[in-house]
């Protein structure tokens, strides 16, 4: 094959090896002699330079020439826009040795040493109190984990089927029966799930369809812990069913 003028100063390739089971799509310079472009698919398919043997393919895969002059330019071959270079490597690796991450050292540092360091992030977020670090966080989530302590002894304390008194801030004391303590679906945190006496609640035991306890509608309701108290505490008559 005839090798043509060429004005574009560089060319896009394929890249394939015999180290590699994929093909990269790669820009080269044509003033590159076949010794600096070996160097520059070392990177690429991880063969020794002085290692490999290259062949050139066209477009339609159709073998063209080895690129094995030294000394002469790229842009000497007929190496075209969307031409496969294959790289043949001689090092006696195998199909798929630099594929394989296993087998890859992995750098490991200790905690210890990594907080010792100036330029890690974890420095840099303790610098700026940032994260994890940051000072109303921290004393956000110690709130949030304190008041998740105190809600669980709370919860701890009240048996599923006491008589019980909720006096919920801003409203009268109601009377009813726990019939659910635990964790649920709709909120976070412990919740006391209250049968009252009367229908002075907001459900019938259920909340976005999952149901926790059985009652009629408008006699259950789910209160925090700490606005339960447990006792002997009888029935209360409110009225509600007088006309």
């Amino acid at each position: 094959m005839e090798v043509t003028g060429l004005s574009a100063p560089t060319v896009n390739v394929f890249i394939s090896s015999s180290l590699n089971s994929f093909r990269s799509q790669k820009r080269y310079s044509r003033s590159l002699t076949i010794a600096e472009f070996k160097c520059k698919l070392q990177l690429v398919v991880g063969s020794p330079a002085s290692c490999m043997e290259l062949e050139l393919y066209g477009p339609d895969d159709k073998f063209y020439s080895k690129l094995d002059q030294e000394d002469a330019l790229l842009g000497s071959y007929p190496v075209d826009d969307g031409c496969r270079i294959h790289v043949i490597d001689h090092s006696g690796a195998r199909l798929g040795e630099y594929e394989d991450m296993s087998k890859v050292e992995k750098y490991e540092i200790s905690q210890e040493a990594y907080d010792q360091r100036q330029n890690s992030v974890r420095s840099f977020l303790k610098r700026n109190k940032l994260g994890r670090y940051s000072e109303e966080e921290r004393a956000q989530q110690e709130a949030e984990s304190s008041q998740h302590l105190t809600e669980e002894a709370q919860a701890g304390a009240i048996p599923v089927g006491s008589r019980c008194e909720v006096q919920a801030p801003g409203q009268p004391p109601r009377r009813g029966t726990v019939m659910y303590v635990g964790l649920t679906d709709f909120k976070p945190g412990y919740w006391i799930g209250v049968r009252y006496d009367e229908p002075l609640g907001k459900n019938d035991g259920s909340v976005n369809g999952k149901r926790y306890f059985e009652c009629q509608a408008k006699y259950g309701a789910f209160v925090r812990p700490s606005v339960v108290t447990v006792g002997d505490f009888p029935e209360e008559d409110y009225g509600l069913d007088e006309m």
